[in-house]
């Protein structure tokens, strides 16, 4: 069985074509799967859509990524995880791919990752430096991520003192216990901060994170990119 784990923080807007891109993939793909949605202190519409969408909600009241993911994880029944960020579309070849890798002895993975449209200049500077950084590494991007259940237990799950990069290091977990493949098909993850952000704040942001490693990481005020709340 699969579990699709959707941590959401007040999605509306983007959580419908999500879900709706999951059961296309969870049909195709032929097994049995669930969707849990981890909502985390929501205060719009985000639980009533995904009820609506036939997924199960989690309610968590954490305010971080990591923490919200492995809530998420703590309620799914099924075997293989998947990672769905709430702005991001799956499609049938990928979720194919994830469970062809399992089936493998990979113990989990991720994808290659673009963005929709339209995207500012920035974001079509920026994008290609950043998925190119993700490939070399082979980390996998936080929008799409898979493990085998008892992989994600062994690991530990998520970093709970990180607020940005919990990705990174549940990649690096995952890759001391076995096969880690970041897979050829590609998911659609929304560029919405690349137009709701400056290029001066992106940068500013990113270059900040990089002059205090994971101090700045530890710290929600120094992640407001990704905790300020803002919306399209």
């Amino acid at each position: 069985m699969i579990s699709f784990i959707v941590p959401a923080y007040n999605e509306e807007k983007e959580l419908s074509a999500t879900l709706a891109a999951i059961h296309e993939s969870g049909r195709a793909v032929g097994e049995e799967y669930e969707i849990i949605v981890a909502d985390d202190a929501s205060t719009d519409n985000t639980a009533l859509i995904a009820r609506e969408n036939n997924a199960r909600v989690e309610p968590v009241n954490q305010r971080n990524i990591g923490a919200t993911r492995n809530a998420g994880a703590a309620a799914a029944v099924g075997d293989v995880y998947i990672f769905v960020d709430a702005d991001t579309r799956v499609n049938p070849a990928l979720v194919t791919s994830t469970l062809h890798a399992v089936a493998e002895g990979a113990v989990g993975g991720g994808a290659r990752v673009s963005l929709d449209d339209p995207k500012p200049l920035a974001g079509r500077i920026l994008t290609p430096l950043i998925v190119w950084m993700y490939l070399a590494t082979g980390w996998a991007a936080g929008c799409y991520m898979f493990c085998r259940r008892e992989a994600f237990e062994r690991s530990g799950g998520f970093d709970e003192t990180l607020f940005g990069a919990e990705e990174i290091y549940f990649s690096k977990a995952l890759k001391k216990q076995g096969s880690f493949v970041i897979l050829r098909e590609s998911v659609v993850t929304s560029s919405r901060k690349l137009r709701m952000y400056s290029a001066r704040e992106l940068l500013g942001s990113l270059f900040g994170i990089l002059l205090q490693g994971t101090r700045a990481l530890k710290k929600r005020g120094k992640m407001s990119l990704w905790y300020d709340g803002r919306r399209e």
